[in-house]
């Protein structure tokens, strides 16, 4: 007969999380995107998270939480959204990337603030 089995508690993987953090270095621009509904990003006082800096949209990009994953989507016509350096019109962010509107640049981190993956 075996003995009982040992059950250890599985560690959640950084993408099962709903809660993630954009946060600019400095500590000046800090949002948390939770699942439920896309949130806006841009210099409009209507968007979700306000960024008043120049080059920055009205409504510069949508972010949205799914199945533990946030994603990131371009509104800009003219001045791009971009993601460790390269523009994009869509992307899956993961912790430790970096998203670009216009000069500023938000770090991705999960809600917990758990580092980036190995």
């Amino acid at each position: 007969m075996a003995g009982p089995e040992t059950l250890r508690p599985l560690r959640p993987h950084p993408s099962d999380r709903a809660d993630w953090l954009l946060q600019a270095e400095g500590g000046r621009y800090r949002f948390r995107v939770t699942a439920g509904r896309a949130r806006t990003l841009g210099r409009s006082t209507n968007a979700d998270f306000v960024i008043d800096a120049m080059l920055v949209s009205r409504f510069h990009c949508s972010l949205s939480v799914a199945d533990g994953e946030l994603a990131v989507e371009n509104l800009s016509r003219s001045n791009g959204t971009f993601v460790n350096g390269d523009r994009i019109e869509r992307a899956v962010l993961k912790p430790g990337d970096r998203l670009r509107v216009g000069r500023i640049e938000l770090v991705v981190s999960t809600g917990d603030g758990a580092p980036a993956p190995d």
